[in-house]
């Protein structure tokens, strides 16, 4: 019922960008709230940033404010995470997230893609 597809990971130096693509099923992005986050190995999976249904507001983690833009295309089923100035301990596994809350944590998501890797180096 809801397909969630992440891509746009890979390797890039500290300081560099990267976009991340999320392809989402029929209305999904019109009908949840959306979500990004990140797992280091090891460690719990951590939120990163949301955006509702309506296309705002959206909200961030304090440590990625000023250099992730979440944002979405409803027409291309697309939601993205811009990621800037990217620094080595953003360095872990993405995931995309479908939601009821706004914001929402982990333990409440209802949807998640299969994750993309990310990987900054010094």
């Amino acid at each position: 019922q809801v397909l969630l597809v992440e891509s746009g990971g890979g390797l890039v130096q500290a300081g560099g960008s990267l976009r991340l693509s999320c392809i989402t099923s029929g209305r999904t992005l019109s009908t949840y709230h959306m979500g990004w986050f990140r797992q280091y190995p090891g460690k719990e999976r951590e939120f990163v940033a949301a955006i509702s249904r309506d296309g705002f507001p959206t909200s961030y983690a304090d440590d990625v404010k000023g250099r992730f833009t979440i944002s979405r295309d409803t027409g291309a089923f697309t939601l993205y995470l811009q990621m800037d100035s990217l620094k080595p301990e953003d360095t872990a596994l993405y995931y995309c997230a479908a939601g009821v809350k706004f914001p929402f944590l982990a333990k409440e998501t209802l949807f998640w893609g299969r994750g993309t890797q990310v990987t900054v180096s010094s």
